[in-house]
């Protein structure tokens, strides 16, 4: 399949046309030629891919997504997540390990490296820690490596035990493995449903403390320094967690983390309509930390996204705010989100977030827009307007507190090898 790509702006600092506006002509895979002008080629081509403003860039990564298969394919499938992905111009995504069953053993992985296959994304198992998820015992991580496994952690259930965190991180030590972990002591305030401070005592809502997580960084700091092994905390929402982890990288801990786009843009003030979409883990906080999470992506404290993109069906979300299920999706959305609420966040920054920095923490190839080289690349418009509505959803689940939201910065789509996909 031929694929050319005209006057595209080139953002990838690895390439050495980085900043130039370039035709890119694609080959059953592969880039073969970068030039100011391949329209005589035009009309041989198969795929056309015209647009102004358009830009390109490494392909982009989501480091933390549910796509609910196996198990719960009515929320969400591999084949609807990766259009999700793809249509937030998402070329590569690690899914979660909270399925049914469980990502605790290779054969799982292996289900779904290989029904990822023939998608036009991505898709990287993130294998879980402890066995069924129980928080007890160690899962064979050395076999899910193997086998594929991209990181390791129980997902949306974070790791409790000090003594098992570091077995585990001292384990995976040996194949230079991450741990992820999303930071939260569970037993302070273990019925909170929102960020404890004025709004959950107007709204009448139990709340969660902020040190909940605090407390679970600054712990799991000390076990990584202690097996010299390397820790990602995704889902980080306190900026006295981001002083902690800047004091550790500093110091030499092998630390990075993720934030959410979402918790850069609703604040639990939002809360006040019992909206259920934004009924999140971790919960949304004040105004005063949303406006220190958008200053640690401006200082770089912050080492790439995660889009935590939960999908749930219609009956896990429409009901009492007590009983609804934590998340919303977000691939589709974050580009746009990110690109809206922080416009002096360069491009150089952001595409190091959403590609570069993740692939260098996880240790996946990074691509490069040159000649000759397999084409992986992330298609967007940083300056275009326009609205998120219900037929932007590629998703198969609709829980998202976006739809009817104006931004500016679109995600065009993705070319990853052979596989094209372009929103219309």
């Amino acid at each position: 399949m031929k694929i050319l790509i005209q006057q595209a702006c080139i953002a990838d600092m690895q390439s050495s046309h980085h900043g130039t506006i370039k035709d890119i002509l694609v080959e059953n895979g592969v880039i073969q030629e970068i030039r100011n002008n391949i329209a005589e080629s035009a009309g041989k081509v198969d795929k056309l891919v015209q647009q102004k403003g358009i830009y390109v860039s490494p392909g982009w990564v989501d480091v933390f997504s549910n796509f609910a298969d196996p198990g719960y394919e009515f929320k969400e499938s591999l084949e609807t997540g990766a259009n999700a992905a793809a249509a937030g111009g998402y070329t590569d995504v690690f899914v979660i390990p909270n399925t049914k069953p469980v990502i605790d053993a290779k054969a799982q992985v292996e289900y779904i490296r290989q029904k990822a296959r023939t998608l036009p994304v991505n898709i990287w198992p993130i294998g879980a820690i402890t066995k069924n998820l129980d928080g007890k015992e160690l899962a064979e991580m050395y076999d899910m490596r193997k086998s594929g496994a991209v990181a390791f952690g129980d997902g949306i259930v974070p790791i409790q035990s000090s003594g098992l965190l570091l077995k585990a991180l001292q384990y995976v030590k040996s194949f230079d493995g991450v741990i992820m972990q999303l930071p939260d002591d569970i037993s302070v305030g273990a019925n909170g449903l929102i960020n404890e401070g004025i709004v959950s005592t107007q709204l009448g809502i139990p709340g969660k403390p902020i040190m909940a997580e605090e407390l679970i960084i600054a712990r799991d700091i000390k076990l990584a320094r202690y097996a010299g092994s390397k820790i990602h905390f995704t889902g980080v929402t306190s900026p006295k967690s981001l002083e902690y982890i800047k004091r550790a990288k500093d110091s030499g801990v092998q630390v990075t983390c993720s934030i959410t786009p979402y918790h850069l843009f609703f604040t639990d003030e939002d809360l006040v309509s019992y909206d259920t979409n934004l009924k999140v883990y971790p919960p949304l906080r004040t105004k005063s930390v949303m406006l220190a999470l958008r200053q640690a992506m401006l200082d770089g404290t912050i080492d790439c996204i995660a889009t935590h993109h939960l999908p749930h069906e219609y009956d896990s979300k429409v009901l009492e705010f007590e009983y609804a299920k934590y998340g919303m999706t977000g691939l589709e959305t974050s580009y746009a989100v990110i690109k809206t609420v922080l416009p002096e966040l360069n491009d150089e920054k952001l595409i190091a977030m959403l590609s570069t920095n993740p692939r260098k923490i996880f240790g996946l190839d990074t691509p490069v827009i040159e000649t000759g080289k397999p084409c992986c690349i992330s298609l967007f418009n940083p300056t275009q307007s326009w609205q998120f509505t219900e037929k932007d959803i590629k998703s198969k689940s609709s829980n998202t507190p976006f739809i009817g939201k104006s931004f500016t910065g679109k995600a065009i789509g993705i070319i990853n090898g052979e596989k094209i996909f372009l929103n219309n």
